[in-house]
């Protein structure tokens, strides 16, 4: 496939973040292009790794000191082949161009994967929320919405959050969204419960994560239960995954965040889970209070430019990284398999480097990729969008219950197109052929558009 990655590299040179994606997806579906040569003769994979649309803007605000500050913002507009652009909204120092385009290209084979009318897009800003009183952050998101709400709306365009945009975040968007289009719609999603929001949307791409490892666990007749977890991060997939573990009854010995991250061979109780859900939610403190508050746990400090990362270097069965992409590379992964790590399920966005992903795979590890292990939080983004379209709102079962047919779907595509290809239980390249497959063909159904 190094026609494309030429292609792509030449084009959008200083994107490595986009070229990674793209050559991952690329060299999965070599075979599917081998198998039908009409998708090379309509050049879709020149078509698919081009955006729709790109939207970049300039956000000024002004400061509580009253001095005014400007931040840059994009709208990436992938594909719409399946329906609606559909794909969250990141507020951090890290967002770029690069960023942005590769969570929109992986955003577009996720959705197709939960089999709902959903395309893929990606945006957000390098506005950082971290520090910044609740007027700031209602006057930064008000002039973010002051442009974007020109290029939204139920039926083109759905943002939800992402890092950074949380509830608060979501509700001053929603708010001068409605009061510039003077209408009520569910533009986007993530909402508050009152006011067009789903049940079980926080909980979402956590819970869809450990579905989606019990799925793959089920294949060798396992289960979670008694299971050893690493988890990274410490924000909202990092907790619901650590909420839904327990419930599997499993045990959870790591979270972190950027700073570093604590060690607990006791296990993070459902009582020490809740404390970590006030310190990050409520208070937005560091996860080394954690520590401080429980004796039994170590608190380790992360330093920049370290060769890897020691909260993977635990004896456990399975990992969760849930923190950000390329968390895990390829030393990472070969001390997670070293310490008899059978299943590694991702919660982030390509939280693997591609050599910590042959790491993984050639030692027999059960790997979620994210595209399909992390789909559960889009998977209720897209309910939430049917709720809103249908005036009314389904309870937590409901929801949930619904959360895990799709998980268990997704489980199944991958596995029967990783099957029908020639590689069985490669989950990686069973979700890049499938996603591909279905985007495609719908491509070819409605011309060169």
């Amino acid at each position: 496939m190094t026609e494309i990655m030429d292609i792509v590299t030449a084009r959008d040179p200083g994107q490595p973040e986009f070229h990674q994606a793209v050559s991952e997806v690329a060299e999965s579906i070599k075979p599917v292009l081998d198998k039908n040569p009409e998708y090379r003769q309509a050049k879709v994979l020149e078509r698919i790794v081009e955006p729709e649309r790109i939207i970049q803007f300039r956000v000024p605000w002004v400061d509580d000191k009253g001095e005014v500050q400007v931040n840059r913002a994009f709208r990436i507009e992938m594909n719409s082949a399946l329906g609606p652009y559909k794909g969250g909204l990141r507020f951090h120092p890290s967002v770029n161009i690069s960023i942005l385009k590769f969570l929109a290209f992986e955003q577009t084979f996720k959705n197709a994967l939960t089999t709902l009318p959903m395309g893929g897009g990606k945006g957000g800003s390098d506005f950082d929320p971290k520090g910044k009183s609740d007027n700031e952050v209602m006057r930064f998101c008000q002039s973010f919405m002051a442009e974007l709400y020109r290029h939204i709306g139920p039926n083109t365009d759905v943002p939800a959050g992402d890092i950074g945009v949380g509830a608060r975040e979501i509700g001053y968007l929603f708010g001068f969204y409605k009061k510039l289009r003077n209408e009520f719609t569910g533009v986007l999603t993530g909402k508050g419960l009152n006011w067009g929001g789903s049940l079980i949307r926080p909980e979402a791409t956590g819970y869809g994560v450990v579905y989606y490892a019990a799925e793959m666990l089920a294949t060798r007749n396992e289960t979670l239960e008694g299971k050893t977890c690493l988890v990274s991060g410490s924000g909202n997939v990092a907790q619901y995954t650590t909420e839904k573990l327990l419930e599997f009854g499993a045990k959870i010995v790591t979270l972190s965040d950027s700073n570093g991250y604590i060690y607990d061979p006791e296990g993070v109780s459902q009582e020490k889970l809740e404390f970590v859900k006030m310190l990050k939610n409520v208070r937005r403190g560091r996860i080394k209070e954690y520590a401080e508050k429980y004796s039994g746990a170590e608190y380790v400090a992360l330093e920049s430019g370290q060769d890897h990362n020691p909260l993977w270097d635990y004896q456990a069965h399975c990992a969760f990284p849930s923190a950000t992409e390329n968390e895990i590379n390829a030393l990472d992964a070969q001390n997670l398999v070293k310490n008899g790590v059978k299943v590694v399920a991702e919660g982030a966005n390509m939280p693997t480097t591609p050599d910590g992903i042959d790491v993984f795979l050639n030692n027999g590890v059960l790997f979620g990729p994210s595209k399909a292990a992390n789909a559960g939080g889009v998977s209720v983004s897209g309910l939430e969008m049917t709720q809103n379209s249908m005036r009314l709102g389904w309870n937590r079962d409901e929801v949930d219950n619904r959360l895990q047919m799709i998980m268990k779907n997704i489980h199944k595509t991958c596995l029967d197109a990783a099957e029908e290809y020639g590689t069985p239980q490669n989950y990686m390249n069973g979700a890049n052929i499938a996603g591909f497959v279905k985007v495609v063909d719908a491509m070819l159904d409605q011309g060169v558009v």
